[in-house]
């Protein structure tokens, strides 16, 4: 009966396709240009790096943080509403540094949304210790969305630049 009583249901983010913006400023570049094998022959899944001009990673849009990398601190995993899980990785073998340099703002479970802070680093101590600061982003189950589109060859603003699209 009253039903303009009723309380509205926000829209199911779910069905919604996500789109994923810059998880950081600065140059993107195709995944094939990462100085790190294991990345550029996408061993791990297809994705792209940019080239780091804060020190801040956010999250790309909403969703849960399904993977930390408790003593080295330089990755998080994120599982998207669609399935897709990605990896974001600051730096190339920063897991040497034992997360010196780095601090998580989240941990396993939660639920973040797009623009969410979720790991600081020191691209100095990076630099310092001889490692690239090239930060990558890889779908680890790529495969089941043939349909990804990844974008690349342009300065990037963190949380506007759209990089990823499913």
């Amino acid at each position: 009966m009253f039903s303009f009583f009723k309380k509205k249901e926000a829209p199911v983010e779910e069905n919604k396709t996500p789109v994923l913006t810059a998880y950081l400023s600065g140059k993107v570049i195709p995944i094939d240009e990462v100085k790190d094998e294991v990345f550029s022959s996408k061993a791990l899944g297809d994705g792209l790096g940019i080239e780091p001009e804060g020190n801040v990673i956010v999250a790309p849009c909403a969703g849960t943080v399904s993977a930390l990398m408790e003593g080295s601190k330089h990755a998080v995993g994120l599982t998207l509403s669609n399935g897709a899980e990605i990896l974001i990785h600051e730096g190339i073998d920063t897991v040497n540094m034992e997360g010196e340099g780095f601090k998580y703002f989240v941990k396993e479970g939660q639920k973040v949304n797009a623009g969410d802070k979720l790991l600081q680093f020191d691209s100095e101590k990076i630099k310092a210790h001889g490692y690239e600061t090239t930060c990558i982003f890889v779908v680890t189950n790529g495969d089941e969305y043939p349909d990804m589109k990844l974008h690349t060859g342009m300065d990037a603003v963190q949380g506007e630049t759209v990089i990823a699209e499913f």
